[in-house]
């Protein structure tokens, strides 16, 4: 019987020590000696998972040694890139891999991450292609006849520094037999950020709308962007820049738009944990003449079905023109529900 718990104690012993073998542990300045699993070395810290405190984070600055007891992969300040195991004291790395050991230090660690796997840094640069459809119908008969569509579609090419998109987008109404609305658009955004939160932008946009007596219509612009807020959940990005609006009427008693001006812009989006809302503004006054103007806005909320592809979008558009053709009011408000499918 003493022999058999001796044999259990060692067994307990042994695997213990195994464990603790196993484990990684990474040694700070002020003497802590933490022991767990290194997930990532980035932006200057370095995260630990433990069975005893979950993550812990620590300032890479405070670190003096890391060791790991599986290979990793490390990309050097110089960007050399290494995959071993790593190990050593009072500062100094070393990283064994296939095709020997290199040493380094704590300070010339730019990152880590699970060896064989893609750099981080790499895969934030990859740009994916991201494709939405929304179309929505709406009637009514009885006392009064009433039909309305609309459709859309939208594609985004989107990097961490840069986005690329093309959309396109058609509304018709007829109430009692008289076009309410029939008007089309199309246009094409890129932005690139150069520097923080400084980006710079050119768009294009061009159409028709009959019912404001628009033969064709188009507005060019390129100017520079600031974030005012940018957080994973939540961006505001404010817009300052130069335009050309053109605006050709049927109706030969309306004057014809040519003119330069300047191009302003608000572009919000926050997102909600089963939802989002996004806001959009507009406004492209004519240098020749301040007061003639044309002003856009878009707002609407954006719940998700059972179906993550498909969502459901409430929202309300106003489009106001200072100098509209004659018999053609300033403001359209226009209210819809639509249904989008969404893909990449």
């Amino acid at each position: 019987m003493p022999s058999a718990s001796l044999s259990r104690l060692l067994a307990c012993l042994l695997a213990v020590c195994g464990a603790r073998l196993s484990a990684d542990t990474v040694e700070t300045k002020s003497g802590a000696r933490i022991v767990g699993k290194v997930e990532k070395i980035d932006g200057g810290s370095v995260v630990v998972s433990t069975d005893y405190a979950g993550t812990i984070t620590i300032k890479q600055s405070e670190v003096t040694s890391i060791v790991t007891a599986a290979p990793v992969a490390v990309r050097l300040a110089s960007g050399t890139r290494v995959d071993g195991t790593v190990s050593g004291s009072a500062g100094a790395v070393q990283i064994a891999g296939a095709e020997g050991t290199v040493s380094t230090t704590v300070e010339k660690v730019a990152a880590s991450w699970a060896a064989g796997g893609r750099d981080p840094a790499v895969v934030a640069l990859d740009r994916g292609w991201a494709y939405e459809a929304s179309v929505d119908v709406a009637g009514k008969s009885g006392n009064k006849s009433q039909l309305g569509t609309a459709a859309g579609v939208r594609a985004t090419l989107a990097g961490i520094q840069d986005t690329l998109v093309f959309y396109s987008a058609y509304d018709r109404q007829v109430t009692e037999g008289a076009k309410s609305a029939d008007q089309f658009r199309a246009g094409v955004d890129y932005q690139s950020t150069f520097s923080g939160k400084n980006s710079w932008y050119i768009r294009n946009e061009g159409g028709f709308d009959r019912v404001k007596d628009i033969l064709f219509y188009d507005v060019a612009a390129f100017g520079f962007g600031y974030d005012l807020i940018k957080k994973p959940k939540q961006t505001l990005t404010s817009r300052a820049g130069l335009s050309f609006r053109n605006e050709n009427y049927r109706n030969p008693l309306t004057t014809d738009v040519n003119a330069a001006g300047m191009d302003f812009a608000l572009n919000h989006t926050l997102a909600f944990d089963h939802a989002s809302l996004v806001n959009r503004i507009n406004i492209v006054p004519s240098f020749k003449d301040a007061s003639n103007y044309r002003l856009t806005h878009e707002s609407f909320l954006e719940l998700p079905t059972a179906n993550p592809k498909w969502k459901l979008r409430f929202g309300v558009s106003n489009d106001y023109n200072s100098r509209p053709g004659v018999g053609v009011e300033k403001l359209d408000t226009g209210y819809f529900t639509r249904l989008n499918l969404n893909w990449k």
